[in-house]
């Protein structure tokens, strides 16, 4: 499937702290559906998790995920991203989680961090992207 970019009049969804909803494939063929802090490089949907989690787990199975943001103030302005995950990596993953932490809670850095936990990166390409709606 051809690459796609996300439209101009949606990439403040993106800029703004709008929830994703990440959903992932799990084994038994149920689809997993995770909120996630979520951000855009002009490439890439981006988000941050875990290693270990049941989403890391699923993407590192079969890769496949769909990314929908809905605006919290105008339901009817949305964007549906789907595609595969191209990369999961724990370089940067810790600068990126603390880069979301300041987008959603304005800390400097991420509060929740379990000492042992592995934070990865992930970036999902888009295949396919339907959007909804007009700029606020």
């Amino acid at each position: 499937m051809a690459n796609q970019t996300i439209p101009e009049s949606h990439l403040e969804l993106f800029e703004r702290p709008v929830i994703g909803n990440l959903a992932t494939l799990l084994p038994d063929g149920m689809i997993q559906v995770n909120p996630v802090w979520v951000d855009y490089d002009g490439r890439y949907v981006r988000f941050n998790s875990a290693q270990g989690r049941q989403k890391d787990k699923n993407l590192k199975k079969n890769g496949i995920a769909t990314m929908l943001l809905v605006d919290p103030e105008n339901a009817y302005y949305w964007i549906e991203i789907r595609g595969c995950v191209v990369e999961i990596t724990n370089e940067g993953a810790d600068a990126h989680i603390d880069s979301l932490a300041k987008k959603y809670l304005g800390a400097d850095s991420y509060p929740f961090r379990k000492a042992s936990e592995v934070r990865l990166t992930y970036k999902i390409q888009p295949e396919r992207v339907n959007a909804f709606g007009p700029q606020r």
